[in-house]
């Protein structure tokens, strides 16, 4: 059945794309996020390891509500590795990062995210899709929420 949403064909596969782009880099944040609170150590092992299940745990609930917009949207939400390696701004680790390499390589991805998520505002805005604008307005705030946190552990 077509979509008709009141948003061309057009716009929703410039959107989609975007958003395929945030779920990426959201999945990979995640990974990583969830990968650190494995295996962070030192001082700061208890308030770190915490802060990154909470961070992992929201990162969890927020991508599956990006891949079902892009689901509404008329499109296939990506979902494998490849995929994501394929769409993705951030990088994966090749080394074992301390406690505070492990918190500076979070606040770098977090940023990342606000990058790729206001790319795809201005499709959103022209389309006057005003339920993506909202999703990627949560992921702003808590983005730049998270990634302020963590910059903050670091001075």
């Amino acid at each position: 059945m077509e979509v008709n949403i009141g948003i061309s064909k057009e716009k929703r596969e410039a959107i989609a794309k975007g958003m395929s782009k945030v779920l990426a880099d959201s999945y990979m944040v995640y990974l990583k996020t969830h990968n650190y609170h494995w295996n962070v150590t030192g001082t700061l092992f208890k308030s770190l390891h915490e802060q990154f299940e909470e961070q992992y745990t929201e990162l969890a609930a927020s991508i599956d509500e990006i891949a079902e917009r892009i689901r509404s949207l008329g499109y296939r939400a990506p979902g494998s590795f490849r995929e994501y390696s394929e769409l993705t701004s951030i990088e994966e680790d090749t080394d074992q990062p301390d406690a505070l390499e492990m918190v500076r390589r979070l606040a770098v991805d977090n940023e990342k995210i606000l990058i790729t998520a206001r790319k795809v505002l201005p499709t959103c805005q022209e389309a006057d899709d005003e339920a993506t604008i909202d999703l990627l307005t949560q992921r702003l705030h808590v983005h730049s929420k998270t990634a302020w946190m963590l910059r903050s552990l670091l001075e």
